[in-house]
């Protein structure tokens, strides 16, 4: 028997479902519902971003790009705690696995 067949509404349903996604729970960058937020942005970047995406893709691209940034950020937090650890990993050693993995030369496929 399902919830509307129990005697429950469509509203209800959806006030025991939102109920339970107060802004206290934790979604990973990507997942829960949208929330709508003001954000400004220079009239230089926005003319970017519209060029590329057009006026409805505007906060797709900026969720991607938000996205990206945590991943980096944490990723910056992974290697601090492991050199806060281990230390500084050894350039020398970086180059050449590096070029193991571009299959070229120490320095291929380093970002500037």
């Amino acid at each position: 028997m399902g919830l509307a067949a129990a005697g429950w509404s469509h509203y209800g349903i959806l006030n025991a479902i939102v109920g339970f996604m107060d802004e206290d729970t934790d979604f990973p960058p990507g997942d829960g519902p949208s929330s709508g937020i003001s954000v400004t942005l220079t009239a230089g970047t926005l003319h970017a971003i519209r060029e590329r995406v057009g006026k409805r893709g505007v906060s797709a691209y900026l969720e991607k790009a938000a996205q990206r940034q945590i991943e980096r950020e944490n990723l910056d937090e992974l290697i601090a705690g492991f050199e806060e650890v281990h230390g500084p990993a050894d350039p020398e050693a970086v180059a050449a696995k590096r070029a193991r993995l571009t299959g070229g030369a120490p320095g291929a496929g380093a970002a500037a």
